[in-house]
């Protein structure tokens, strides 16, 4: 099947939403879970991947991010991952589901510990439910992602995203929690709240336990008054540079840390709030995190396809499983299209070989086996064409399959 995979890496596609019925755009669904730790139900936002509509190919399982403060940044970071992801031989990052949570109380869920007063929140909402953070991680671990996975196809290799009282709980999860997420975002987390209590945890938890295969990315916003230089910033005790102090230092931590296994990046804003900082922070934090994911697969080969260039691209895959912890293959549209721009170059052998490992890692799909019969249809090899193209019709009735069918068996 003629599938043509643009080579563009830029192309924003706001539209998502299926079923669509009047002249509204949509983007996820909203799906909700009764939590009996939190005693209330909550509404989640969920975002599929675009391959998960294709209905000519087979249905996969994706890696997962969740979200806090989902009713704030689901619409942008699940538009910002769809874009990232596209499956064009240069995805910075695989496709992903998002799952945004959207708040009910959130100094309550939010704040790891209890505080009756804080400066820092003067004129900002009650604390009066404030410290709720640990039973909010315990429904995600115990209630939400149990959920998820037995709802939505999903892979065991999951992010979490946070920013502000947010990247607070980030912080928090990965100090004591660190089992329930591979990848941390921890965007100018409030490392102030509660006297920095748990700054100071993170500073003892850090040298004695083990973070290997985990990863962590932290954004610093520019939250200083105009002039000031983080150097002066430091130095500087006044509650105004609080904020800030707060997260050089946790940076600092993590910086003198690095032999405990964490892969740990970090990255100063110094043109972006507090309040701006969210989605440049999160476009370089998926950069950072699946650095190892991006092929950056030039145009070139595509105009000369060769076995050599087909070893480097599933040992790409074979790297990226090994990151993941599970078989990871090569996105089937991806090989779909190399197999056609190899059977136009007249490369025979090639075309053979990524139709047939097609077939091989998605045997439930109708895309394979349609790609199949054009390939022996292009050979000259009637039976073996017409044997694929039931086994798609099998799978699923096209008519445009169907008709190929029936003009072989006129020959």
């Amino acid at each position: 099947m003629r599938i043509l995979i643009c080579l563009l890496f830029f192309c924003f596609i706001l539209y998502t939403g299926s079923g669509q019925t009047d002249s509204s755009m949509k983007m996820g669904t909203i799906d909700s879970i009764h939590s009996k730790i939190l005693n209330e139900n909550r509404k989640i936002w969920v975002y599929l991947p675009d391959s998960w509509r294709q209905e000519d190919f087979a249905k996969v399982k994706y890696p997962v991010v969740y979200l806090l403060d989902g009713d704030q940044h689901f619409y942008s970071v699940a538009s910002m991952i769809q874009e990232l992801s596209s499956v064009n031989g240069n995805s910075v990052c695989p496709e992903m589901i998002v799952v945004g949570i959207p708040n009910t109380d959130r100094t309550r869920d939010l704040t790891p510990t209890h505080v009756d007063f804080d400066p820092m929140m003067n004129g900002m909402g009650s604390m009066t439910t404030s410290g709720g953070g640990e039973q909010f991680i315990t429904f995600i671990k115990k209630e939400l992602i149990p959920y998820i996975d037995s709802a939505y196809p999903t892979l065991p290799y999951r992010t979490i995203i946070g920013h502000s009282f947010g990247g607070l709980t980030v912080i928090n999860t990965l100090i004591h929690h660190k089992e329930l997420f591979t990848a941390y975002v921890a965007i100018d987390p409030s490392m102030w709240w509660d006297r920095k209590n748990l700054l100071a945890e993170v500073g003892h938890i850090l040298t004695k336990e083990d973070y290997k295969g985990k990863c962590l990315f932290l954004g610093i916003a520019n939250t200083m008054r105009r002039g000031m230089k983080i150097a002066n910033a430091k130095k500087d005790t006044s509650l105004r540079t609080l904020h800030i102090r707060s997260i050089l230092s946790l940076n600092e931590l993590l910086q003198k840390n690095r032999g405990n296994g964490l892969s740990y990046d970090s990255k100063y804003y110094i043109h972006d709030d507090h309040a701006s900082v969210p989605l440049i922070a999160t476009y370089d934090a998926l950069h950072s995190i699946f650095k190892f994911y991006d092929f950056k697969l030039d145009p070139e080969p595509f105009l000369n396809i060769s076995m050599k260039i087909i070893a480097k691209l599933e040992k790409h895959f074979q790297d990226i499983s090994k990151y993941f912890g599970f078989p990871y293959h090569v996105p089937e549209a991806m090989t779909n299209h190399l197999g056609y721009s190899a059977l136009s170059q007249k490369k025979l052998t090639e075309a053979e070989y990524l139709f047939k490992t097609n077939v091989a890692n998605y045997p439930t799909s109708f895309n394979v086996y349609d790609s199949m019969g054009d390939f022996y249809v292009e050979t000259g090899e009637k039976q073996k064409a017409v044997e694929n193209y039931i086994k798609a019709l099998a799978i699923k009735e096209s008519s445009d399959t169907r008709n190929k069918l029936k003009a072989l068996m006129i020959k």
